[in-house]
């Protein structure tokens, strides 16, 4: 099966991160006899080039932490293929590129652990990777990855609990630098934080991509912030990719019903403006990913919808120049 999001980036230039057709399956007792699949990620491709951010949004239980953790093998995937560098990651290859590929995890409160000092949390993959020759030129490097994100060597010997969540999240950023990636999954970093502190936190992963050229994959449900943040928005709906564009082009030319429920939603500054703009709200709920609807999963709360959207499920199709649309009716 070709990769129908071969073509979205306009760049001649070899992708850093490919994913065709990647799938995660959980397996799921519904009753003592009966064993079902929570199909969580269902054939998503996309590629992201070196120093680009791809944005990956979508409520909440679409699968968009899945497809992060799966790309990183975090969890095994149950198909498709991943290349990084032009290479297939698999079980066996994926070691080589830890270093390479890192995640910031969406909650700084439990993906940093309460026993180790942050010199031991910032440290650990120098340790794991043996990243230094000596225990003079670790501390050092420890205290450059914290002022590189806005703390100071002092921090070193406190404890996670000492910090407020924008701090934490920041040395959670700090342990995916040690090792210099190249690409970095952000699992909403900003979600659970304060709007001021998300302001910080997202003009530091700039700096950094900026500095650094790291690659993103940014995971957000704030289509403002990875409006910001991206140069792609990848728009997913129950594990699958139903839109991808431009940042610019799919805030003000969404093509997908359920992409423009989501981009009606965004408030806006000026009051006038609110008043007028008419607001697309989605009827029903959304179907359990363990008894997804036949043909298009969004056509029981789809507007336009037709009776062959019940016969088989749309591919995504360009529309325009790096736009492209799962939905019949475009």
């Amino acid at each position: 099966m070709s990769n129908p999001m071969a073509t979205t980036a306009p760049s001649p230039q070899k992708p850093l991160v490919e994913v065709r057709n990647l799938k995660k399956y959980f397996p799921v007792k519904e009753d003592m006899l009966t064993r079902l699949e929570l199909k969580a990620v269902d054939d998503v491709s996309f590629s992201i080039n070196s120093g680009e951010t791809l944005g990956l949004v979508g409520e909440s239980g679409c699968g968009k932490t899945t497809v992060g953790r799966t790309l990183l093998h975090l969890y095994k995937p149950s198909g498709g293929e991943i290349y990084y560098d032009g290479e297939r990651i698999d079980e066996r290859t994926i070691e080589q590129h830890r270093k390479d590929m890192q995640i910031v995890f969406q909650d700084p409160y439990s993906s940093l652990n309460p026993r180790m000092t942050v010199a031991d949390i910032v440290g650990e993959p120098l340790d794991i990777h043996r990243l230094y020759k000596n225990k003079k030129e670790r501390e050092e490097r420890i205290v450059e990855l914290l002022q590189t994100v806005g703390l100071n060597g002092d921090h070193s010997r406190r404890y996670a609990h000492e910090f407020s969540g924008g701090q934490r999240q920041r040395i959670g950023i700090a342990r995916a630098l040690a090792v210099n990636p190249k690409f970095i999954v952000c699992d909403e970093p900003v979600s659970a934080l304060d709007v001021s502190i998300q302001a910080q936190i997202i003009n530091k992963f700039e700096e950094l991509q900026k500095s650094l050229g790291i690659a993103y994959l940014f995971i957000a449900h704030d289509l403002l912030v990875v409006q910001h943040m991206s140069k792609r928005i990848a728009v997913m709906y129950l594990g699958r990719i139903v839109e991808v564009a431009d940042a610019d082009e799919i805030i003000q030319n969404p093509q997908h019903p359920y992409t423009q429920s989501l981009i009606s939603a965004i408030p806006l500054p000026d009051p006038k403006s609110a008043r007028e703009r008419k607001r697309i709200v989605l009827e029903g709920d959304v179907p359990s990913p363990l008894h997804l609807p036949s043909g298009c999963a969004f056509r029981t709360r789809c507007r336009e919808c037709k009776g062959h959207c019940s016969q088989s499920v749309p591919c995504l199709k360009k529309v325009s120049p790096g736009h492209f649309v799962a939905c019949f009716e475009r």
